[in-house]
């Protein structure tokens, strides 16, 4: 990954919240009124580098709620004009990181559910219910979420 230019920069990326966005609570809270128990924030493998945004440890489900800037999503991302060369490299190793660590996690066994940050919550919640019932459902997004 390549390294900010600024001090300036770095400190806005620190700003960034990396969990307890608006999707992700929406989501919590309609899992937890249907009765849902599960782990926040969760280092799901010793040997991962990865923490699921939402986990169900027994189940082995794991789910990502990706924002669209810093995650690539097809539909709403967007490509900085300023720096552009730095943040192509650093949006494109984004990506392949998701790519490897949820290839990773589904060798060890984990189902994983993406959501983009534009998905409506009750959409979301219902993708995410419907895996954990086991039915055949689409765990990616319709907007080709990152796999």
């Amino acid at each position: 990954m390549p390294e900010p230019l600024s001090d300036d920069v770095r400190r806005r990326m620190e700003r960034q919240r990396r969990r307890d966005t608006a999707l992700e609570v929406a989501i919590r809270r309609r899992l937890h009124a249907l009765g849902y128990r599960f782990r926040v924030d969760h280092r799901l493998e010793p040997s991962l580098r990865v923490r699921g945004d939402i986990v169900f440890t027994k189940r082995m489900v794991v789910v990502f709620v990706d924002g669209c800037f810093w995650h690539g999503c097809p539909e709403h991302a967007t490509a900085p004009k300023n720096n552009a060369v730095w943040w192509r490299e650093k949006l494109d190793a984004n990506k392949e990181r998701d790519r490897r660590n949820r290839d990773a996690l589904r060798e060890l066994g984990w189902t994983v559910v993406s959501v983009w940050e534009h998905e409506s919550a009750d959409d979301a919640t219902r993708r995410v219910t419907g895996c954990l019932e086991g039915a055949n459902i689409e765990l990616v997004s319709p907007s080709d979420g990152p796999t």
